[in-house]
Formats: structure tokens, sequence, C-alpha cells
């Protein structure tokens, strides 16, 4: 097994080679601790490590580390979510250090979607620094500094570092982007929603010619989609989503659309397992948990590798 950065099941699960699995939890718009336990129990056993997001989408709701702080108390490994947009560079340090100090051990970097699409579009964004910045931010604290350069005293922040990826961005500028995080130091990557299978597969095609995925652990984004109205939504107004005309389409003639979008799904999971240098998926099924044990499932991903 190659050196550990942190030690976590997920990067154990990848260093071996075992195919991944990871899901996303959304923190509710309170501060009952009970939301996030019931997601925890109902998705317990069907993926390698569970990403909670940071204010997804700009709308304020319970903070990611709060809500992985839970999860960890419960036994399940946690991604948390750090965007650039509403905080500065010491307040992200500072959470790094907070995160390492209660146990998570995987942080997914990112700039955050902008204030404007969210529930407080006055509100004033930060982006003091972006995400490849962010990324390399966690490395150098991994290595004991901060960004200042000054030491970190007490305690070691063993961080496996996670970042985003457009399969869809303009070709020479999305990989561009995603070979500068890997330069920063990310070690894995999750991708935006996937519907285009011939788009991946291009992208994955420039990503093995320039040996990136002998880099970095590749994780295909998979979003079951509810209804027509959500595949629209995530068309029009979700950056860096493609949705081919074919899967609107089949999503506006369905007679039960959420079947339909699970089947979708289930085809597109398919065929990236398929693709060399897909390294696992992260599903993304936005506060629809309950529909993740069935998509593990029926992919044939259980049990879960033990590391």
């Amino acid at each position: 097994m190659e050196d550990m950065k942190s030690g976590s099941n997920l990067e154990k699960v990848l260093a071996k080679g075992d195919f991944a699995v990871t899901a996303e939890i959304g923190p509710p718009k309170g501060s009952d601790p009970n939301v996030i336990k019931r997601k925890g129990e109902l998705l317990r056993g069907y993926a390698d490590a569970f990403n909670v997001t940071d204010n997804q989408t700009a709308v304020t709701r319970m903070s990611s580390m709060a809500a992985c702080a839970i999860l960890q108390e419960m036994g399940l490994e946690t991604v948390m979510q750090m965007t650039c947009r509403d905080r500065n560079r010491i307040a992200l340090q500072s959470d790094v250090l907070g995160a390492s100090a209660i146990g998570i051990k995987n942080i997914l970097c990112l700039t955050g979607d902008h204030q404007s699409f969210g529930n407080h579009p006055s509100a004033k964004g930060v982006y003091d620094i972006d995400s490849v910045q962010l990324i390399q931010t966690l490395k150098i604290m991994r290595e004991g500094r901060f960004l200042s350069g000054d030491r970190i005293l007490s305690g070691a922040n063993k961080i496996f570092i996670g970042a985003a990826a457009n399969p869809y961005a303009e070709a020479y500028a999305g990989i561009c982007r995603l070979e500068k995080k890997i330069r920063a130091g990310a070690e894995f990557i999750q991708t935006q929603s996937i519907f285009s299978i011939d788009g991946f597969e291009e992208w994955m095609k420039e990503v093995r010619s320039k040996n990136l995925h002998k880099k970095v652990h590749i994780l295909a984004g998979i979003t079951p989609l509810k209804s027509i109205v959500m595949a629209e939504h995530m068309k029009n107004r979700v950056p860096g989503t493609f949705i081919p005309e074919e899967v609107i389409v089949r999503m506006k003639n369905a007679k039960d659309p959420k079947k339909e979008g699970c089947k979708i799904a289930l085809e597109v999971i398919e065929e990236v397992k398929n693709i060399d240098g897909v390294h696992g998926i992260h599903i993304t099924a936005v506060f629809w948990e309950e529909i993740i044990p069935f998509l593990v499932k029926e992919s044939g991903f259980l049990p879960r590798p033990k590391c």
C-alpha cells in the first residue's frame, strides 16, 4: 500500500486499488442533530466515506464540521467540504485545525457557488483564496506550517486532500485546472455529475494522455434525477452541469420520473466503472439520500471493502 497521508478509510480503499464509493449527506436548514443521525444510519455500510456539504448552493445550513462531528461520533467516516466563498485564509486554516482535532481525515476543497445563487444574495463573498490555493494550503499545513510560514506548534494535520473537477469544461481549460489542482496537492477528485458518457469518456482520454489518472484518484459524479423540474434546473441553473437533450426527453416522457432517474443513474454507473482511470464513484442524491442504498446494491458494490 502506498505511503498513507492520512490513514483514512477512503485513502486505504483507493490505495488498495478497490473501486471506491462516496456519498453525499446534506445538512439541514436547522440545528437538529437527529436529521444528520437518521441519514447516517440510513447510509451506514453503503459508502467508504460520506461527504458533508458546506452551505451548498450558498444556502445557509448546519456547518459541515458540526455535521461531520455527529457522523464521526456514529463511527462513520466523513469528507468535510470547505468552500472559499465564506471564509478568509485565517478562518479556513482554523477550521482545518478544528477538523483534525475531532478526527476528520478527508477534506474536499471547493471555491463555492456564488452567493447570488443562495438565500442571502446580497451577502459579501470572501474568496480570499481559491480552491487551488486552498489545496496548497492544506498540503503546507500537513507539512507542519501555516500559509504565513509560521510553524504549527502542536498536533499533526493528517488530511487526505480532495478537489472537484468538471469533465464538461472547455477541453484545454478543464484539463489545465485539473493539472493545477494535482500540482497543488490534490490526491482525490470528485467530478461534477455525469449524464453524458461520451463527453466524460473524451475527458478521461485527455486525462490518460497526460497520465493524470496515475497521479490522482478520480471518482465519477453520479446524481439520480427525481423529476423533469430537477433535470431542467440542473441543466440551466447549476454551474458545471451538462445534461444531454436525450436525458431531458427521457425524464419528460417518463411515467415514473424517479424510477427513470434511477435507471439513468445505474446506466451511467455501469459505463463509468469500466472506464480506465476511474477509481470510484461519488453519489450526490440531492436531499434524496434514501435512494443511495438502492443504487449501491443494484450496481454490485456491496459489501464495501474492510480496511
